[in-house]
């Protein structure tokens, strides 16, 4: 299926005048029925530029059929500027299966082999996809934690001396790369932890106007901490990226960041609220729809909080 049957855009465009604009383009992990509606919500609300990721656990998860169905009936239009990406692909196989589904945009994890092997493995997918008209993302550096079976590792910051051989050898359209951001919940020890913002300013130096990622991204929000706390969830030294530290990386070229963790505590504070304050229920229509609210609030303030991304279609 082409992507643009689904009304998809791949991501050329909207992360060239991110750059421009100084503002990155939010990437929200979805998994159901429910954090689409809710990004898609919040996306039309903010009117803000999107992409919509799925991990390959998530896509396991949910069904390629039952995915491609989702986003077919969430009547996407070109104008609103929807990427659907695939988030940490580990194989050529894997991205060619997206392509195959409707993704306009892959990425290519192969960042915890040899840099020549992770060349050879992003070049060829980079070539697969293009003839499709579909944008690349590869990765150079590793982040530490863990979020799922295809998230976790150790932290391997990007070395900047690297950066120019590797985009030039694959072709790639975006490179996420490592400079202290990491998956999961748990992504620093205290507040004044910052990410490495000397090997990123040498990274864009090096790579002037090219689009750089950050994913592990999650701010960790305290208030959706303390509900869930509050409401019997046993969840203590969750701290995230702060967010003047994502705002000040918008402006160095970083021009897409990825949040999944924010979503998942959002997700569970609306439902563990919702069923706390009326115990007596057992619709789960209701504590969803809860869940979606809670979802939808925290994207748009991220949109415009910290992606600064509102107002940008």
């Amino acid at each position: 299926m082409k992507y643009t049957d689904l009304g998809l855009v791949n991501t050329k465009e909207m992360f060239k005048k991110a750059i421009a604009g100084n503002y990155a383009i939010p990437a929200f992990n979805i998994y159901n029925m429910e954090t689409l509606s809710a990004v898609m919500t919040a996306a039309r609300t903010a009117h803000s530029p999107i992409i919509l990721a799925v991990s390959e656990s998530a896509l396991k998860y949910m069904g390629a059929d039952m995915l491609i169905g989702l986003i077919r009936g969430a009547n996407i239009q070109p104008q609103e500027q929807v990427a659907l990406h695939l988030d940490h692909g580990d194989s050529i196989e894997a991205c060619k299966h997206a392509i195959e589904l409707g993704f306009s945009s892959v990425m290519i994890d192969a960042s915890k082999l040899p840099f020549d092997k992770n060349i050879e493995i992003s070049k060829s997918v980079a070539e697969l996809a293009h003839a499709h008209n579909v944008s690349v993302e590869a990765e150079l550096g590793t982040l530490g934690g863990i979020e799922d079976e295809n998230t976790f590792g150790t932290t391997s910051y990007t070395n900047p001396s690297d950066v120019e051989q590797f985009v030039k050898a694959t072709n790639i359209d975006s490179l996420a790369i490592a400079i202290g951001t990491s998956h999961g919940a748990y992504k620093r020890k205290n507040e004044n932890e910052e990410l490495r913002f000397d090997i990123l300013e040498d990274i864009a130096k090096r790579l002037p106007e090219f689009p750089l990622v950050l994913h592990g991204a999650s701010s960790i929000p305290q208030n959706l901490i303390n509900t869930i706390n509050e409401y019997g969830g046993q969840i203590s030294g969750a701290l995230g990226i702060n967010s003047a530290q994502l705002r000040r990386a918008t402006e160095m070229n970083i021009c897409k960041i990825n949040v999944d963790s924010d979503l998942r505590l959002a997700f569970t504070a609306g439902v563990r609220q919702s069923l706390a304050e009326t115990p007596n229920n057992f619709n789960p229509r209701e504590y969803l729809s809860a869940a979606k609210v809670a979802i939808a609030q925290t994207c748009i303030d991220e949109i415009k909080n910290i992606m600064g991304s509102e107002n940008k279609l």
